[in-house]
Formats: C-alpha cells, structure tokens, sequence
C-alpha cells in the first residue's frame, strides 16, 4: 500500500477512535466506546490507512494488534486529543456556566502537606474549574503526564522526567523521627544506616519513600525492619510516639506533628536525605489558562514557603 503524505488529513473522530481501539485491543470494542457500528469503524480505519498509505492494524482471527506505525499514530493521536482538550477547556473560560477540569497528581508529601492551602486558594478564584487530584508515585506521574492522561504532576527525589518540562518546587529533608524516650532521641544526626538497628514504622509498600528507603537499605546490604506499615504519615508518627519503631519522613510533616506528639526529629547525615521537588507538565504554554494559574500558584507558594522557612531557620 502506497501512500502520498501532501494529502494527508485527519479526522479527530478517527483519532479517538484509534486510541480506543488501542486501549481496548479490540476494534469491536472500540467501536462500541466509539458509539459506532463494527462496519463503519472498520471503514474508518481502511480509509485513514489508505489516506496514511500504511498499514495501522495487524489484522487476525482472534482480533486486532497495532503496528509499529499504528503505535506510533497512538502516540501522536494522544498528544493531539490532549491538546484539543486543552483548546476547548480554553474556550469553555469564556462560556458562562460551562465548568473546565483539571487533572492533577501529586506524592504523599505535596498532597498531604504543601497542596492543601493551594488548592483552596485556586478553586476560590477559579469557581468554574473541577480538578481531579490523585496521589500517585513520581514514576506513574512521569509517565501520565507524558502520555496525556495528567495535565500537572508533582514528582520527588532522583526521578527522570525524560521530555517534560521540569519546573524547580521545592527542597525537603527526609529526617529521623524517634519517641522521646528512644536511644536516638538525644542526637541531633546520624547516618540511615544506625537506624537500621532498628524496627521502623512506614508507610504501605505503594508509597515512593517506602520503595526508596527499601533500595537504600538493600545497598547497604542490610534489611529494612519494617514493624508496621500505616497510610500516612500523622499515624507514623503516633505509632512513633508510642515507641513502636523509628520512622523516615518529611521533615515539613515531623515539625508539624512534633508540636502536639512526643517525639523527637533527627536529622540524617545522608545526601539523599535533601530531596528536590519539581512541578512536570508537557508544556506550560499549551496548559489552559487556569492550569497555567495553578502551576504560578503553586510556585509562588513555594517560595513564600522558603522564604518564611530561612527567616526562621536556626543559625548553625
């Protein structure tokens, strides 16, 4: 099949439908998420590949497998969709009444600390937006961003983020935190491994810090004893409190906690301790005008935050 690329176009109905397709492996299926019938979804795609002049599907008695190039135009036809989405939550600024949305994902530590007040500062001036936030680990943000499915991503510590563009947050210590009667509570650092010595409490195995921590340990060849596993960081440090084990966590969430708890913060002599936070998007400048707000929001934040932070720093 030949093809000439000067007459090349597309249809955005045809791109959809490519995309559930691949999604569904299935061209019945994807018709049907299409709200089309098998025979005019299968004409749709027989003349988009003659239009193409390639082959987009592999074709068998148990269904249908992209192709290479059919790969490929998924890749695109997402980037495409995700960029007319944006356009129309543009558009829909200007329209009384009609509601934009945006999809947001973040980890333990930006949604349970820093994205609150930002969030009820954002909605407050932007009543007619939705946003969906999500937690997710900095590798699955990563990726959703790049393939469309997340408009702002929040990631931490040593993650790459490949195409994106990686906007400086914010810094933060991961920090030792002890009860007030463990054998560490009167140092003021030591070195991850000492606390090794030690049953831990932390969080539940979906948890970036946790995955991190276990690489950590595992390259010190010593095992992390994980006492208990909790799903946040407040119940870490009440277990902590209560003297069942030592605990690893954001130092943001230990000041805050050790003000009503028992329980001491020690620092770590580690250099990954120091963890650098970034905001990822695909594109600041293809957001919608309110995604744009958000990240700006979410920036200045931050920088408010530091500079409070320093002010209030202790001298060394």
């Amino acid at each position: 099949m030949q093809g000439d690329n000067r007459g090349m176009h597309f249809d955005i109905a045809d791109l959809r439908l490519m995309v559930r397709i691949a999604e569904h492996n299935s061209l019945t299926r994807g018709a049907e998420a299409s709200f089309l019938s098998l025979p005019a979804a299968s004409t749709r795609i027989k003349n988009l590949e003659e239009n193409i002049g390639i082959k987009l599907l592999y074709r068998t008695s148990q269904g249908v497998t992209l192709t290479p190039p059919g790969q490929a135009f998924v890749q695109h036809a997402r980037t495409v969709l995700g960029q007319f989405e944006h356009l129309t939550a543009d558009m829909q600024e200007y329209a009384k009444g009609i509601k934009g949305q945006l999809r947001v994902a973040g980890s333990t530590t930006a949604l349970s600390e820093f994205l609150p007040p930002v969030m009820r500062a954002f909605l407050r001036s932007h009543p007619d937006v939705n946003v969906e936030l999500r937690e997710r680990l900095s590798v699955d943000i990563v990726r959703a961003v790049s393939e469309g499915q997340l408009d702002v991503g929040i990631v931490s510590g040593p993650v790459r983020t490949e195409a994106l563009q990686a906007i400086p947050y914010r810094s933060d210590h991961l920090v030792l935190v002890v009860s007030t009667e463990h054998p560490l509570a009167g140092e003021t650092q030591v070195p991850f491994s000492r606390t090794l010595d030690y049953d831990h409490v932390g969080l539940h195995e979906a948890n970036a810090i946790h995955a991190f921590l276990r690489q950590v340990s595992a390259a010190a060849h010593r095992p992390l004893r994980l006492r208990i596993e909790v799903g946040n960081f407040e119940t870490a440090c009440r277990l902590i409190e209560a003297n069942v084990g030592v605990g690893i966590v954001p130092l943001s969430s230990a000041q805050r906690h050790q003000q009503r708890m028992a329980i001491r913060v020690v620092r770590l002599e580690d250099d990954w301790s120091l963890r650098q936070q970034f905001v990822v998007v695909r594109q600041l400048d293809a957001l919608p005008a309110f995604g744009r707000d958000l990240v700006e929001l979410l920036i200045a934040d931050a920088e408010v935050d530091t500079e409070g932070d320093a002010a209030a720093r202790p001298a060394a």
